[in-house]
């Protein structure tokens, strides 16, 4: 029996199994609550992106150079500040609503950035700072950020206690991490496959109706992390002395984005209602930003060597014109 040829693409480890989940809730929703360890999995969302992010915590390296911690502080500090503000402005001032995305889909889509695109992309395009900035990039993961501001702006219900408790598996990751090689190589290895777990579990709650719900607007969604904030974050690297390229290649939408929704509306049951549409929005914020980025890297890489290559007409190497 010959083997299922399969070609990767951006993001696909939790594309892939949460369309998995969306097509077996929509065609065969009975067979999803058959009980048992099964029932558990696809309905213990939280518990899963908890272990997720214990899991992560442990793949994140806090040691850096004063330089590359400068710049991943710049980026992603930016990156993080324009979800709040983008989010906070059409919950405020549009109802809510920007052409179907909420402030909750657009915190938890430009809060976070795909930081193993970021590095790939930095490996061929960055300076070792800029490589390194990614062990201050992936402090941003979770739904941390979108708990605590929507939680300050007073439009979620959620207790203190329930945003450390967010942080805690990530902080607990981090530490271990840090302090055993072997702790860090036991959760690194777990982040891939609990990606699938938790992206088959996130589909599970989804419906076929809802993720075309999601279709437009987050495509817009992931134009608007690229472009809108990625000109943001381009413009603020380079400000601080950088090169604009890791500005470019944090302006992405993480893959573990696509739970946050999901998380708040677990602590907080008046998003309840919107967090399977804002799921669907993030998730293709996920896609389209996966291929979106390294465009956009590439078109700031080729203007700064066409400034380089013209800033040596009329000097040394005049055959350039």
């Amino acid at each position: 029996m010959g083997r299922v040829k399969y070609h990767r693409f951006p993001g696909d480890t939790i594309v892939v199994p949460m369309l998995i989940g969306v097509v077996l809730n929509s065609l065969v929703p009975g067979a999803l609550r058959v009980g048992g360890f099964f029932t558990s999995m696809v309905t213990g969302t939280g518990a899963l992106v908890g272990v997720f992010l214990l899991f992560l915590g442990g793949s994140i390296d806090i040691r850096s150079t004063p330089k590359a911690l400068k710049t991943g502080a710049v980026i992603i500090t930016v990156k993080v500040a324009m979800s709040v503000l983008l989010g906070l402005g059409v919950a405020f001032f549009l109802q809510d609503d920007f052409l179907g995305l909420s402030s909750l889909a657009i915190i938890s889509a430009v809060s976070v950035a795909n930081n193993a695109l970021y590095s790939g992309i930095t490996a061929q395009y960055g300076t070792d700072p800029e490589k390194g900035a990614v062990a201050v990039t992936s402090l941003s993961v979770g739904p941390t950020v979108t708990m605590i501001a929507l939680s300050s702006a007073g439009l979620a219900s959620i207790s203190v206690w329930a945003i450390v408790g967010s942080v805690l598996p990530l902080l607990l990751g981090i530490l271990l991490g840090n302090l055993s090689p072997w702790f860090k190589q036991t959760l690194s290895a777990g982040v891939t496959p609990c990606i699938l777990v938790v992206g088959f579990a996130l589909g599970c709650n989804m419906s076929v109706q809802e993720l075309f719900r999601g279709g437009l607007s987050g495509i817009l969604l992931g134009v608007i992390t690229v472009f809108g904030v990625g000109a943001v974050t381009i413009l603020a690297d380079k400000l601080t002395g950088g090169t604009g390229v890791a500005g470019a290649a944090i302006s992405s939408t993480a893959a573990s984005g696509v739970s946050n929704p999901g998380a708040l509306a677990a602590v907080d049951p008046a998003y309840a209602a919107i967090a399977p549409i804002a799921t669907a929005q993030v998730a293709a914020s996920v896609l389209v930003s996966s291929f979106l980025t390294p465009v956009l890297t590439s078109l700031v890489v080729k203007r700064r060597e066409g400034r380089s290559k013209a800033g040596g007409i009329g000097g040394k190497d005049p055959e350039v014109a």
